[in-house]
């Protein structure tokens, strides 16, 4: 599906009203002209007209005046417009309209609007106008808005002043206007969250960086904070300022040095839980059995004893002073997922996804997301377990993570978005909330047969945007290996010969060891350019490697042999043994990682371990 048919009609207009004069004075236009001529949405005569004029403020006039014209005659029209000028070969010719398609996709262009309006709408307010009650914020409706404005100005400036001129109420907003004074009323709280302008948005700052908090959109649980054009949730804009180490947003983000915390408590802000990630596709096959029964009489039985409130503002308020003191009390509050067992089953249990035992796929295991009593199902065949008993951590159930406030249950009647998620949620708890490679969250291509998840160019190979719109269920190279090993490699090789052979009879066995050694740095540490954060790296190391670079050269198809694939690893441990030889624990991060790949490329290719020598 093309992302513009996620947009509606009117939010094409209005980002089309807004962006004209941006068109206007593109540089050589006439390869966008000929596109809009081509389909049809301009007439040949305007064409020949424009592409004739020598003057090149004309030609910006002329342009402009068929937009304005397309505008007005062909409203109906404007999703083709788009669609026609965010060709690549087009894009590729015009930087003006390959940030202006940025902008649409990533959504930045609804912050400007919506500034826009509450702008306007103040404005109006303290010029002492009234806007329609009825009035939305449609396609015309900023367009009435300044036609408002204007003719209160040009009223002011053609009235003539009197004896008692300076008292007038006109007089007083003028000047209010012109000095750009705080929008207080007699009696007002001076904190800028109470300020008509920042009805909507509030400035924050975390660290050194600053940004502009949505309202409503932290209320629903969106992403809600832009700042140098990318919008984050409150955790992502955390760790984008260097504070993600705190892992408390509501105590590090702050507005006019007053943590969010103080203003979610004292009711000017409403906040909620957060998802992770916007998903490119969606996972295809059915949950696993959900547990019923005996069980959620037992849980309920459970739940009620640690109910505190059945309101989702007192639960979210619980989990604040969670974060505020538990890591004073105990020194595993500060993880974010506990390795749990259930019998012979293991997996890892994440602190954000954990709701209650029968609600939220909180239970990480190798080939799914669970929740408490489906992993206790699949370990035990129980579905009247206790899952507060039967599922441990450290060899003690997890009851006493409840018990301890490490976790924490949500009532049946939490109105939180992640306890009543909405179809495409369900679907999204099936997959991690983080790409596999990078460990890092944002726009995710989900795996049709296993939990992990990718950004798309973090994928090698390189996930196309056409395999993204096919409505098929998608694999990822992790389970393409998987289900074609045993076809691949059935017979037991030796490593000396395989390194000889061409790389190009091996694309789906060397994508795999590069992504298993991307996932298994689980602090990224060998994934970019060290010189870019090592001090005097490069006069010590003479030839850097990381795998950010045999991704790249990969798939460029700069290696012929696997060799040579396997011969930049090799470079990557050796640089760090180098570097870090005064440094243990990096040197110990290496050597760790190197067991674990070598471990790992006698797997893939079938070579059997070498048997100690006979004395």
């Amino acid at each position: 599906m093309d992302p513009l048919d996620f947009l509606k009609p009117d939010e094409l207009l209005r980002f089309f009203r807004r962006s004209k004069t941006e068109m206007s004075l593109m540089e050589n236009p006439y390869t966008f002209l000929s596109q809009l001529r081509d389909h049809k949405l301009i007439p040949d005569d305007k064409f020949k007209k424009v592409t004739r004029m020598k003057s090149r403020e004309n030609s910006k006039k002329a342009i402009y005046d068929i937009l304005d014209c397309f505008e007005r005659e062909r409203p109906k029209e404007i999703h083709l417009f788009w669609k026609c000028v965010f060709k690549d070969t087009i894009l590729d010719q015009y930087h003006t309209l390959k940030m202006l398609r940025n902008s649409l996709m990533d959504g930045t262009y609804h912050f400007d609007t919506q500034i826009l309006e509450v702008e306007e709408t103040e404005t109006a307010k303290t010029e002492g106008l009234t806007l329609p009650e009825d009035e939305e914020p449609k396609t015309n409706s900023v367009s009435k808005k300044r036609k408002v404005r204007s003719k209160s100005v040009s009223s002011d400036e053609n009235e003539q002043p009197g004896p008692s001129s300076r008292l007038t109420p006109s007089r007083r907003k003028n000047a209010k206007k012109i000095l750009f004074s705080s929008p207080l009323k007699r009696g007002e709280k001076g904190d800028i969250w109470n300020w008509p302008i920042y009805k909507s948005q509030l400035p924050v700052t975390c660290g050194d960086k600053e940004g502009l908090l949505i309202r409503n959109k932290l209320a629903k649980g969106e992403r809600c904070i832009l700042a140098e054009k990318e919008w984050f949730t409150p955790t992502e804009f955390e760790k984008f300022t260097g504070k993600g180490s705190s892992k408390n947003w509501k105590l590090s983000i702050r507005c006019q040095d007053t943590p969010l915390l103080t203003l979610i408590k004292e009711g000017y802000l409403r906040s909620s839980s957060f998802r992770r990630g916007k998903r490119m596709k969606k996972f295809l096959f059915s949950s696993s059995d959900s547990a019923t029964g005996n069980s959620e009489d037992e849980e309920e039985h459970q739940d009620s004893s640690i109910k505190t409130d059945n309101s989702s503002e007192e639960e979210e308020e619980n989990m604040d002073t969670l974060d505020e003191h538990a890591s004073a009390t105990n020194p595993d509050s500060d993880k974010v997922a506990f390795l749990v067992t259930c019998g012979a089953l293991s997996g890892q249990l994440h602190k954000k996804r954990f709701l209650s035992g029968r609600k939220g796929k909180s239970i990480r295991t190798e080939t799914s997301w669970l929740t408490p009593l489906e992993f206790v199902f699949k370990a035990l065949g129980q579905r009247d377990g206790s899952w507060m008993k039967d599922v441990e951590y450290d060899r003690k159930p997890i009851g006493n993570l409840i018990k301890n406030n490490m976790l924490y249950i949500h009532s049946d009647l939490c109105e939180c978005p992640l306890c009543n998620p909405g179809p495409k949620d369900l679907e999204n708890e099936k997959n991690d909330d983080e790409c596999c490679v990078c460990k890092s969250e944002g726009i995710l291509v989900e795996c049709d047969h296993c939990p992990r998840s990718f950004h798309r160019q973090c994928h090698v190979p390189e996930v196309k945007e056409n395999v993204i719109k096919e409505d098929k269920p998608w694999m990822c190279i992790f389970c393409s290996f998987k289900s074609n090993q045993e076809l691949l490699y059935p017979d037991e090789q030796n490593l000396e010969d395989v390194m000889t052979h061409q790389i190009s009879r091996h694309m789906v066995a060397c994508p795999y060891l590069l992504l298993f050694v991307y996932s298994a740095d689980e602090k990224q540490i060998f994934a970019t350019n060290p010189k870019e954060y090592l001090e005097a790296y490069t006069s010590i190391i003479k030839t850097p490697m990381w795998l950010g670079k045999m991704a790249e050269k990969l798939q460029i198809k700069l290696y012929k042999t696997v060799g040579e694939f396997l011969a930049d690893f090799e470079l990557i441990f050796t640089n760090c043994t180098t570097y870090n030889k005064n440094n243990a624990e990096f040197h110990a991060v290496g050597k760790h990682l190197k067991q674990l790949l070598d471990q790992e490329i006698r797997k893939v290719f079938n070579i059997p371990d070498q048997k100690p020598a006979e004395q």
